[in-house]
């Protein structure tokens, strides 16, 4: 495990467990591949472990996927009834799932991150975060 990865995991106050190592080593090696898919469910997470031939089980899996969402270390997101999961990054960012291939898209837009924060304004609150996620399929044709 890289040192830095290993001191984003001290300065949590989780202790350092090989499962935890694993299981984040999976998340960060995925984040930093560009144009895969690095939203994993704690299936996919699971089964990366297997094939690379650690034992660790699904519940442990689960388990320190929490340990790790409590932590700040990574996002939990429900897109259409599927949990997955990705490493937290400083830099905020919505979603759009297609709703025929299951593929995630990630975007950032200036004007909706204003709007937001005008419409909570308008209401007479601060907007703290959000999650936005657009459902959408292909357009016929393109």
């Amino acid at each position: 495990m890289p040192a830095q990865d290993n001191a984003a995991l001290r300065r949590t106050g989780l202790r350092i467990t090989l499962p935890r190592i694993k299981i984040y080593n999976i998340l960060v090696d995925k984040s930093k591949k560009k144009g895969d898919e690095h939203h994993l469910s704690a299936e996919q997470i699971y089964l990366y472990l297997h094939e690379t031939g650690e034992n660790v089980s699904l519940p442990t899996v689960y388990r320190v996927l929490t340990q790790l969402v409590s932590a700040g270390l990574v996002m939990r997101h429900r897109f259409d009834g599927r949990t997955v999961y990705e490493l937290a990054t400083k830099e905020h960012h919505d979603h759009m799932l297609c709703i025929e291939s299951g593929k995630v898209i990630e975007f950032r837009d200036d004007l909706i991150e204003e709007l937001q924060k005008n419409i909570a304004q308008k209401h007479g609150y601060q907007l703290i975060d959000h999650e936005l996620v657009l459902y959408v399929k292909p357009v016929k044709g393109k």
